[in-house]
């Protein structure tokens, strides 16, 4: 089982939580042009075929609870998964 860690930091909070099993439920919601920050992606990470996606997994937070959450991430071939975030708590 890989586990991933990931630090999410907004305008006013810092959250860090792991990602324990797989990611599943994996759906598209957006592709080049149709991302808003398309732009500050290929400025910071590099150019490449963007694509936002959003899924389902457990995570553990940094208190050591473990929630089924929605994660929203942003994704490119050669560069990987890029700024994970937990958009809704599903339990």
């Amino acid at each position: 089982m890989k586990t991933l860690r990931v630090s999410r930091s907004g305008s006013e909070m810092r959250e860090n939580f792991e990602i324990i099993g797989r990611i599943e439920e994996i759906q598209t919601i957006g592709v080049g042009s149709a991302i808003r920050e398309i732009r500050r992606l290929r400025k910071a990470f590099g150019h490449g075929r963007w694509r936002k996606l959003k899924g389902v997994a457990m995570v553990r937070l940094e208190d050591g609870t473990i929630h089924r959450v929605e994660l929203h991430w942003y994704e490119s071939h050669g560069i990987g998964r890029r700024k994970l975030k937990i958009k809704d708590y599903l339990d």
